[in-house]
């Protein structure tokens, strides 16, 4: 009876076993099958600890090209396309993410005033993060709708000197000069920014 027992409960041994081995092994599959996902707060931190800030960039005004709305494209405003270029001209590489804050500006950077409303954002292009060393340029694509095709009693024109430029995350503006036609009357969107994009917007200049 002694020898039955010990013969069992050693049959038993080897099934538990088994069944510890099979489903460890599944379980091995199903982590080496589990989706690989990016680390969205390290991304987000590194991101945040290298930010391009605005002493450190220099924003300027690429190519300005017609835009003209295509049957596809028929809500879309005729106007003009501008390249908002940004820089690095510091000695360290940094970071930017996201949309500037831009609107028409007058009166001088201190103490001037904004007109009309700001550019309003444009999602047909994605946000992505960008890395600029010293020296590399990135743009933003800046759609001015034209006054010519807005009702003048809505949208009271005057000509802006400069765009007031805020990057992603800052609280210092940039200023960038420019002879603008825009709409003073608030509430009346008369410009849309693209997210920042890698590499200059200007067929042909040459990257660092």
């Amino acid at each position: 009876m002694g020898l039955a027992v010990t013969k069992y409960g050693h049959i038993a041994w080897r099934v538990i076993a088994v069944v510890a081995f099979t489903g460890t092994a599944a379980l091995a599959v199903t982590l080496s099958r589990a989706p690989v996902r990016p680390d969205h707060a390290a991304l987000s931190s590194n991101l945040t600890q290298n930010l391009c800030t605005a002493p450190g960039l220099e924003a300027w005004l690429g190519l300005a090209q017609a835009a003209e709305p295509t049957t596809a494209d028929r809500l879309k405003p005729s106007g003009t396309y501008y390249t908002l270029e940004f820089t690095n001209v510091s000695a360290r590489v940094c970071s930017l993410y996201g949309y500037p804050d831009v609107s028409a500006y007058a009166g001088g950077q201190l103490g001037g005033t904004q007109i009309g409303s700001a550019a309003a954002r444009d999602t047909s292009v994605r946000p992505r993060p960008v890395t600029l060393a010293p020296g590399q340029t990135a743009h933003a694509v800046l759609l001015v709708a034209s006054t010519m095709t807005l009702k003048p009693t809505s949208c009271a024109q005057v000509t802006a000197p400069e765009l007031r430029v805020m990057l992603p995350d800052q609280v210092r503006p940039e200023f960038v000069p420019i002879q603008l036609s825009a709409c003073s009357r608030k509430g009346l969107e008369f410009m849309r920014v693209q997210a920042i994009q890698p590499r200059p917007g200007i067929p042909g200049f040459r990257v660092p």
